[in-house]
């Protein structure tokens, strides 16, 4: 469906509100109608004439009218309130439902968090259909009384209204594709660099962990120059937005006292001119400045938040009916992926597509510098792809929020992070809640039992600096095991272990329920995993090792040189 039918169907299918709408606009707009008469006739036939008592009486009308307008306006809000309440509570049910959909499918948690997000859209789009119906309809009641007053009054006068009118109309309508594609850019660079800034935050640790400030640094700023730029177009085109106001709404002021003197001669009095002034400063400016603001504002963002969360329940119902929303057992995906360090450098990785399934064991080789690392970075989100998507059980990762994403998957570098404290915060910090059980389970499993008893148990205090380099490996292994993650990223995490160490955490993992990715240190790893990605600049092949050994020059040149010095040493 698409926005403007959707918008329709809300307004036709509440007829009730809306004619309650249109006859309490007619009250609203009193004044608009009243005001320069009112002021015309307490002039001429009241006061210039000698009747005060005339005069004061056509002002006790025109207080009368705002009066109207007053108990109006309260009246408009209801029915207003009529149609974009059940506007609001049709996108909120395809925000759930959509969100449930993606959960099923994902086979992730409910993401409460981006029921939080969306629900923010619907709020927004609420808002900004109230204040766009209150605009429009305002304007359209004004002019109309404006004219009709104008007429009235001296029907010679009413081009000096009417054209300026029609002409900043026009400005401002053929401007508005315009506004609204840089308003559109700006509010989505907005959020872009807000929720990479909230990402950054809320990762510090991790960051900090993975070594990876400048990465996130420049990501960061790349979304900061986005925004930035697209402020500046915004900027630029809210001066059209000026100058259509000017003429539309201040050009007519102008043009009247310019042509006073003839429109006198024509028989004019002052009541006429003044009354004819007083439409246009107190009913038609103001309506025309609402009708820029509020369309050329809410318009976009009533534009955009219902483009967002129909596209998003649209092409999720469509996959769950299809029942192709994700493939079966599949984990990751990567289709396209692209990525370099800044706008002028060469892709580190180009063109990227890989499918992992739940359960798998797949290792990454390739030589130093290949872009082994930023694959890892990518699919734990610590890098944004400049091209291509990204997905964890069927869901883009920029549409899983950071509590999502550590309930998805969980990055080990190479460099492990361990933080003062107790040694069982350090195993359960991504994992509260386990039990002494589920913690000698796993301290068997990854190997870290010798340290645990070196320590003195798990409320042992921890010192990272009295920890040898394996040993806060050890640590980091064992908590990422006890995590609820079922995707696990080792960035060489264990090349600081014997091979023998390296062999049983690497086993650990791969009996672990769950899919486990390892950035090969030693090439080892690609003879215990399942399947073996090799990375050699020019292209990514994907494969066993038997598959790779006939397929790829360079893993058999990587594995000859590996296997050569054992060789000599047997």
């Amino acid at each position: 469906m698409r926005v403007r039918d959707l918008l329709w169907r809300a307004v036709r299918e509440r007829p009730r509100h809306l004619v309650r709408l249109l006859g309490w606009s007619f009250a609203e707009a009193a004044p608009s109608f009243a005001s320069g008469q009112a002021i015309a006739h307490a002039l001429d036939d009241g006061f210039a004439a000698g009747r005060p008592l005339t005069g004061l009486a056509w002002l006790v009308v025109l207080a009368a009218a705002w009066l109207a307008a007053a108990l109006g306006a309260r009246q408009v809000l209801l029915a207003i309130a009529g149609i974009v309440e059940p506007f609001r509570d049709e996108l909120l049910r395809r925000v759930v439902e959509g969100t449930l959909h993606r959960a099923a499918a994902s086979g992730l948690r409910t993401d409460s968090a981006a029921v939080a997000r969306m629900n923010r859209q619907v709020e927004l789009a609420r808002d900004s259909l109230g204040a766009v119906i209150a605009v429009v309809r305002s304007f359209l009641f004004s002019v109309v009384g404006v004219l009709l007053g104008v007429m009235t009054l001296m029907g010679s006068v009413l081009p000096l209204v009417l054209l300026p009118l029609v002409a900043g109309l026009a400005l401002f309508l053929m401007s508005l594709p315009a506004m609204a594609r840089a308003q559109r850019e700006a509010i989505l660079a907005e959020e872009r660099t807000a929720a990479s800034l909230a990402a950054m935050v809320d990762g510090l640790r991790d960051v900090t962990a993975c070594g990876a400030e400048d990465r996130v640094a420049a990501g960061v700023g790349r979304d900061v120059e986005r925004q930035a730029r697209a402020t500046g177009a915004l900027a630029r085109l809210t001066a059209v937005r000026t100058v259509s106001l000017a003429v539309g709404g201040w050009l007519p002021i102008l043009m009247v006292l310019a042509a006073t003197p003839a429109l006198v001669r024509q028989g004019a009095t002052a009541g006429i001119i003044l009354g004819t002034l007083t439409y246009v400063a107190q009913s038609l400016t103001p309506a025309l400045g609402s009708l820029v603001q509020g369309v050329g504002v809410n318009g976009v963002r009533l534009v955009t938040a219902l483009q967002r969360i129909m596209s998003t329940s649209e092409r999720l119902a469509a996959a769950v009916a299809a029942g192709v929303c994700v493939p079966k057992g599949m984990l990751l995906r990567l289709r396209g992926v692209t990525f370099a360090y800044g706008p002028g450098a060469d892709p580190v990785i180009r063109d990227l597509g890989l499918a992992v399934r739940d359960g798998d064991h797949l290792a990454v080789v390739g030589p130093s510098g290949i872009g082994k690392s930023t694959v890892a970075a990518l699919v734990a989100g610590l890098l944004r792809p400049d091209a291509g998507r990204i997905l964890i059980g069927g869901v883009p990762i920029e549409e899983l929020d950071r509590a999502a994403m550590c309930r998805a998957r969980v990055l080990i570098p190479q460099e492990a992070y361990v933080f003062r404290g107790t040694l069982g915060d350090n195993l359960t910090y991504l994992a509260g809640g386990r039990s002494r059980a589920d913690l000698d389970k796993a301290v068997d499993a990854v190997g870290l039992t010798d340290l645990v008893r070196r320590l003195g148990g798990y409320e042992a205090e921890v010192d990272p600096s009295e920890l040898s380099s394996g040993e806060r490996q050890l640590v980091a292994l064992t908590r990422a095991y006890l995590s609820p993650a079922r995707l696990v990223l080792l960035d060489e995490a264990t090349c600081h272990l014997d091979p023998a160490a390296e062999a049983r955490a690497e086993e650990a993992f791969a009996a672990r329920d769950g899919t486990l990715i390892v950035i090969a240190h030693r090439l080892t790893s690609a003879l215990r995993a399942r399947r073996v990605l090799v990375m050699d600049g020019t292209r990514a092949l994907v494969g066993t090792h038997e598959e790779m050994v006939a397929a790829s020059g360079l893993y058999r040149d990587l594995m000859g040189r590996w296997e050569a010095p054992v060789g000599a040493d047997t």
